[in-house]
């Protein structure tokens, strides 16, 4: 089993989030939207602006011819140099060897000629390029002689598709830009609610969300401000209950303990009632364990290594108990020093209630530490293990559960059922990781994952 309280989100998390999600969406629905809006403008404007350039075409050419026809032939020159100067029109004859390259493939090309003909006859011949020089050409006739007419491209406007690409590109960039800037703004209150829950989950008190905004953020932040206050007033309330608690039991069994003292009893009964009686501070001992909460504001720098080499000389002690050591040196990592030392000495106990051999009155108890990884990946392993009998697979996972134990332990119960509870409890609170399996030749392996400095 193993239960886990990730230290930060994986890239894939990150790719797959909202903010993502919605950048593609509003992109998808851009170049969608930009799709069909440049096609229906082709298909709006394929029909006037093919009458446009055709008109152009056909009024330029219906003008040079008529200038020409009407001119005296030694002012021709001159007219011709004066439509090259000042409109960008050229004149050529037209020779039968003449390289002649076939006019632009567009969707407006056909249409243009089809009209430019009717008009002008039909032996109207077009071109991209004559002799190498590229323009738009146009045939007329002169009485029996052939011309060409040469337009300068930039005089015949939208035979090309390029602009619409170009402004197309343009508007899809920013387009794209502007979904960027949306997810953000869309994601940013979700980011701060994540974060807070995050803090709040790992017992710091964040900061109250700003109440502005849309109306569902307001009432989502407002919602998660006052959830804060009020689980705070809970847990001081129930600090106040359980020292509360604490007072009012222990006192009554102080003043048991002093009669058991002073009452004519028998040695065994009187051994009887004081295993009873710390029996039960035991139990509440326990309650306060579970119950108390475990404040990141009072981690500091824990020499993990220092501790449990203490926590395991104070266990050596135990008559019914052998431990070994494998602790590496300079083992650290943030936390409360004495929730840490209560989950070593949880594990020892339960290791040393359940964890004996049935050959043998004395519990072997393995505590090892080990550093793994580097630098932001830098991890604290600690392990606790027996040579018992283990548990087992199907009930491993009852072992955290609270009040459990399992029926291999009832008949040694002597507690509240809250040993490993606990451990989980604090274990979550300082955000490491926690398994639980069997170990292999026999008995119970729970190791500790903890972020190292």
């Amino acid at each position: 089993m193993r239960m886990k309280l990730p230290f930060s989100l994986s890239l894939a998390s990150l790719k797959s989030g909202l903010f993502w999600r919605t950048f593609f969406l509003l992109g998808a629905l851009t170049t969608t939207s930009m799709t069909a809006w440049v096609g229906m403008i082709s298909v709006v404007q394929h029909e006037p602006q093919v009458q446009q350039l055709s008109a152009q075409v056909i009024s330029v050419v219906t003008i040079t011819h008529a200038a020409l026809t009407h001119s005296a032939p030694e002012l021709r020159r001159e007219l011709l140099f004066d439509l090259v100067s000042n409109e960008g029109i050229r004149v050529f004859p037209l020779e039968e060897d003449d390289k002649v390259e076939p006019p632009a493939d567009n969707a407006l090309m056909p249409d243009i000629e089809k009209l430019v003909r009717a008009k002008l006859g039909a032996d109207t011949r077009f071109s991209s390029k004559v002799n190498g020089v590229a323009g738009f050409w146009v045939s007329f006739n002169i009485d029996d002689d052939q011309y060409w007419l040469m337009l300068e491209r930039e005089r015949i406007r939208g035979l090309t598709g390029i602009q619409w690409l170009g402004w197309a590109s343009v508007v899809s960039i920013l387009s794209l830009l502007g979904a960027a800037v949306i997810s953000s703004l869309v994601n940013r209150p979700l980011r701060m609610l994540t974060k807070a829950t995050r803090d709040f989950a790992q017992g710091k008190r964040p900061e109250p969300l700003p109440e502005k905004g849309p109306i569902e953020i307001i009432e989502a932040n407002r919602s998660f401000n006052q959830m804060v206050d009020e689980l705070q007033q809970v847990e001081s309330d129930r600090a106040v209950i359980m020292a509360g608690i604490s007072h009012d039991l222990r006192t009554p069994l102080a003043r048991m303990q002093l009669e058991v003292e002073m009452a004519n009893l028998s040695d065994e009964a009187r051994e009887g009632i004081h295993s009873d009686i710390h029996q039960m501070d035991a139990i509440i001992g326990q309650f306060l364990d579970y119950a108390k909460p475990t404040e990141a504001s009072s981690f500091i720098n824990v020499d993990l290594s220092e501790l449990l080499r203490d926590t395991a000389h104070e266990a050596a002690r135990l008559p019914d108990v052998r431990i070994h050591t494998d602790i590496a040196d300079g083992a650290q990592a943030m936390g409360n020093a004495t929730d840490i030392k209560r989950v070593i000495n949880n594990l020892i106990e339960n290791a040393r209630r359940y964890g004996k051999t049935p050959d043998s009155d004395v519990t072997e108890i393995d505590i090892k530490c080990s550093v793994k990884g580097m630098h932001a990946a830098k991890r604290v392993v600690i392990e606790v293990q027996d040579h018992g009998v283990g548990v087992p697979p199907d009930q491993i996972e009852q072992l955290l559960k609270p009040f459990t134990r399992l029926d291999v332990a009832r008949s040694q119960a002597n507690g509240a059922g809250l040993g490993l509870a606990i451990v989980e409890r604090v274990v979550q609170r300082h955000g490491a990781e926690l398994q639980v399996r069997n170990r292999d030749g026999g008995g119970l392996l729970i190791q500790i994952t903890m972020k190292a400095l």
